[in-house]
């Protein structure tokens, strides 16, 4: 068997944690982790560890946290390791060209799209709101580009119609563990060959953000269903009831029922026993069928439940609309 792979690993969230773990596992060991200095988190804002550095600690590694890879001196640290290569997961720090340079074999990128779909900050997300039908994890050598590397190994994995955020990442998490392992074992025996991104079909994936997770009821229902399961668990789906946020957890495109005229996008329709039923698109015509929500400072519950314990809320022709018009979609 050919010589193990001597690893530096960089990242921060959960995502990367999961890679980070499948390296543990490996043949090819890792000689120190790079990962985002410690945040404050929760009520308390207590600085907390990112789940990288967790990890990292409970095997013993040595961790390292600078706020920026661009000094000389984070340069000549790195260089002292003298690793093969340097895995990037989800590290949320610009690896200066310089930096790319170090490591003998290169910086390899898990990214969590089919590249060059989705090039960018939340792919996970938008694959899912564009409707796409799958997606999988782009194992890609890093250059100064954003995410336009050539790329070593592709896996690939469906969405379905009830896929979410938080279910596609888990799947693409484990994934991209399993395929940095592979493109790992595959370049020490010699056996893998980099190919350039194709130039057609390149997209961006937008940043997340709570504000523009507030829906707009005048679009489509399934392109408002797929925000909804593309935004759950973050940064959610909401919309206006009164002067309070109602969050939207699983939604899908339903039909007008007999004799049911449109109504203003927005409006609540008569519900069914699983469902709030909320008129949508152009003009009205269309519903979007809600079977999972959370009211302000309550848990989330399927609307079944909901409408149980608080149907007062949900009367029918109430405008759940927006709360400016200004406020981006």
């Amino acid at each position: 068997m050919s010589r193990p792979l001597r690893v530096i690993f960089a990242g921060t969230p959960d995502f990367a944690a999961e890679s980070l773990a499948a390296l543990l596992a490996s043949r090819h060991p890792v000689i120190a982790v790079y990962t985002q200095p410690d945040r404050p988190a929760g009520r308390g804002r207590k600085l907390t560890p990112s789940p990288v550095k967790t990890l990292a600690l409970a095997h013993d590694l040595p961790v390292h946290q600078p706020e920026s890879l661009k000094s000389s001196e984070v340069q000549a640290e790195l260089a002292e390791f003298e690793a093969d290569l340097m895995v990037v997961v989800a590290y949320g720090l610009i690896l200066p060209r310089a930096v790319l340079e170090i490591p003998r074999l290169g910086c390899l990128n898990v990214h969590a799209s089919l590249l060059p779909r989705w090039r960018g900050a939340a792919p996970i997300q938008r694959a899912i709101e564009a409707g796409d039908v799958e997606s999988g994890v782009t194992i890609m050598q890093m250059d100064a580009g954003l995410d336009t590397g050539d790329m070593l190994l592709v896996r690939r994995t469906p969405i379905t119609a009830t896929t979410t955020g938080g279910e596609l990442h888990d799947t693409l998490a484990a994934l991209g563990g399993e395929a940095i392992v592979e493109t790992l074992d595959a370049l020490a025996d010699g056996g893998l060959t980099a190919m350039p991104q194709p130039e057609a079909g390149v997209t961006y994936a937008a940043k997340l953000s709570k504000a523009g997770a507030e829906l707009d009821f005048r679009r489509p229902a399934a392109e408002l269903a797929a925000r909804v399961r593309a935004f759950n668990p973050w940064p959610v789906a909401w919309c206006a009831l009164g002067d309070e946020r109602l969050r939207l957890l699983m939604a899908g495109a339903g039909v007008p029922e007999d004799g049911e005229t449109p109504a203003t996008p927005g409006t609540l329709l008569a519900h069914d026993t699983e469902a709030l039923r909320i008129a949508c698109g152009p003009g009205g015509h269309q519903v979007l069928r809600v079977t999972r929500a959370q009211l302000p400072g309550g848990k989330p519950l399927a609307v079944r439940e909901l409408l149980k314990a608080r149907a007062e809320r949900f009367p029918t022709g109430r405008c759940l609309g927006r709360l400016t018009e200004e406020t981006p979609r």
